[in-house]
């Protein structure tokens, strides 16, 4: 009898427990899980192809597509009873239960069209200026994504296409790094549906001396009318008049060359060949100006990484006590995304069956 009491109370247990929903306990678990699983993998992909390219391999990237997980959660209950002794029935109680979960992760591998839109295709350069808008660092913004303003060059450290910055380059960041934390840059968009443009302007009102002297300067770099105050934004090396600022983008490919340029390899691997060597500009007097990035590598796995993969029996990984390269990294992750143009894609989609 005991044992049949016992086994009513479990039953009685997995039927509550059966009444109350799994869903509403997994959604917090679930989201912030898969949030941060998502999360890691994006950085470890993303480093692990800045490593590829500079091992002069070809990058590969898997969107993911959805994300299903399906829990579900079942009890039973048995009771028997067989022949009769002279002390009464026989009985028998058998309780059982089972939970299950059955993820389902599903990947679009990035190739084709979509590969080369957001691989080789330009970053646009109104949104590039609306993230400075944002107070993203335009210095920091023009020497990561832009190769060229109405003719003046950024370096490149990568071995195909190594060069200098022009002379002009680095004062001109610096001057436009003072103006807009002197809130003078200002952007707006102009005109409507197809016909919209973007232009750059500088605040007339309210500016002293020195900002006028900063302002005239840049104008005079960049070959501007100074007179005027607003100028049409436009993709290319050279402007076709004084009105214009002609910014020469880089492409999501062309950065990520970049950066990997900055990766410590080991010697014996570019004495082998198989990795090419490091070849980083350091501008002259301008210490403000580091490395973009700080990619180190090992041979073992450091302890304090915030994001580490292995390559040709070797670690690579950015310190998690480096927030000037992790706000690199973080920046490169954000401008892949920006990189998508035409129809955007639904974000990966979490669906929770319950039952």
């Amino acid at each position: 009898m005991a044992r049949i009491n016992i086994a009513l109370w479990v039953c009685v247990l997995l039927f509550s427990a059966g009444c109350s929903s799994i869903g509403t306990r997994t959604i917090t678990s679930d989201r912030f899980d898969y949030n941060a699983a998502i999360s890691d993998s994006w950085k470890d992909q993303m480093l692990i192809n800045l490593v590829k390219i500079r091992y002069g391999d070809s990058p590969v990237f898997l969107d993911i597509a959805s994300v299903i997980s399906q829990y579900s959660m079942e009890g039973e209950l048995r009771l028997m009873t067989s022949g009769l002794t002279a002390s009464g029935a026989h009985s028998g109680v058998g309780v059982s239960g089972k939970y299950t979960d059955r993820p389902t992760i599903t990947y679009n591998p990035l190739t084709g069209q979509k590969f080369v839109r957001r691989l080789l295709s330009p970053l646009p350069p109104a949104p590039l200026l609306s993230l400075v808008q944002a107070g993203w660092p335009i210095d920091f913004m023009f020497r990561v994504c832009v190769q060229a303003i109405n003719g003046i060059h950024n370096g490149a450290g990568a071995q195909l296409y190594a060069r200098k910055a022009d002379p002009e380059f680095y004062p001109l960041l610096h001057t436009l790094k003072k103006l807009q934390e002197s809130s003078v840059l200002g952007m707006r968009i102009e005109g409507e549906k197809d016909k919209k443009a973007a232009m750059l302007y500088f605040r007339r009102k309210n500016i002293d001396e020195s900002t006028a002297a900063d302002i005239a300067h840049v104008k005079h770099i960049l070959g501007l009318n100074p007179k005027c105050h607003e100028f049409k934004l436009t993709y290319g090396s050279e402007s076709e008049n004084s009105d214009e600022i002609a910014i020469l983008s880089r492409s999501m490919f062309e950065i990520m060359v970049e950066i990997a340029s900055h990766i410590e390899v080991p010697v014996d691997h570019v004495t082998d060949k198989i990795a090419t060597p490091t070849n980083i500009e350091t501008p002259d007097g301008r210490a403000e100006y580091q490395p973009l990035i700080r990619i180190k590598g090992g041979s073992e796995k450091p302890a304090t990484d915030f994001v580490a993969v292995q390559n040709e029996d070797h670690w690579f990984w950015i310190d998690k006590r480096d927030l000037s390269s992790k706000r690199t990294f973080s920046i490169l992750l954000f401008l892949f995304r920006l990189a998508e143009t035409g129809d955007t894609p639904a974000a990966p989609l979490l669906t929770v069956p319950i039952g």
